[in-house]
């Protein structure tokens, strides 16, 4: 059966660029409404869909893979330990606190549409790896109509059962050796104008090619909306 590859961990850098929107800040409190489930929503199902047939990753050295007792691994995945990455668009200011660790600055932020649909492309943590949990994250910032904002995101009650969140079906996971498998997600924040929005991304490998003909595509690392809050 296939064998899973060596897992790389990728990291990106925050991306917290400038745009010149003036406002002025108020005081007026904020309430948290959470949205309602996000049926049909970017990011809430696999873009494209997992391959589950056709060209098989390579297995390797067939006595090398003897010795390592590759099994099916242990389900559902789990994590204990993560990475941290948040995005700041079409906001004055913004300052995102996690893990007693300060993200962005002081300058406006460009709109995510200036970057195009696919905005969120590549986007890991930057910050890591982090046992599961600190305490909340507390963002801080001013949308692009002047108001100010606090909030604190509940990390570890967001994901509190300890489950990778990704699209692979269990049948098509590599396998590994003894059945364990070691996944360490990024967990991404984005704060968007009023919206705040948290996403998982797991690397996570797979029996089939996902891009045909390339033997570096047996895994998947889809973006995963977890949760949503508007302000």
């Amino acid at each position: 059966m296939p064998k899973m590859p060596l897992q790389v961990a990728a990291v990106a850098s925050l991306a917290l660029a400038a745009c010149a929107t003036p406002g002025a800040a108020t005081s007026q409190p904020t309430e948290i409404q959470e949205s309602k489930p996000m049926h049909g929503a970017r990011y809430t199902y696999p873009d494209p869909p997992v391959v589950t047939s056709g060209e098989l990753v390579s297995e390797g050295d067939p006595a090398i893979s003897a010795k390592m007792n590759y099994k099916p691994v242990e389900w559902p995945l789990r994590f204990e330990k993560h990475s941290f990455g948040p995005r700041c668009y079409d906001t004055l200011e913004c300052h995102v606190i996690y893990d007693n660790f300060k993200f962005g600055g002081d300058k406006p932020t460009r709109s995510s549409a200036s970057y195009g649909p696919d905005y969120l492309k590549g986007w890991n943590g930057s910050y890591g790896a982090v046992p599961n949990f600190p305490s909340a994250a507390k963002v801080i910032w001013r949308s692009k109509d002047g108001t100010s904002h606090e909030a604190e995101i509940d990390i570890g009650e967001i994901f509190k059962d300890g489950l990778v969140r990704h699209f692979v079906p269990r049948e098509e996971v590599s396998d590994a050796p003894d059945g364990k498998i070691v996944v360490s997600p990024s967990i991404l924040l984005e704060v968007n104008d009023r919206t705040i929005r948290v996403y998982m991304n797991a690397f996570v490998p797979t029996k089939h090619m996902q891009i045909p003909g390339n033997r570096r595509s047996g895994f998947r690392d889809d973006l995963y909306l977890a949760k949503t809050y508007e302000y």
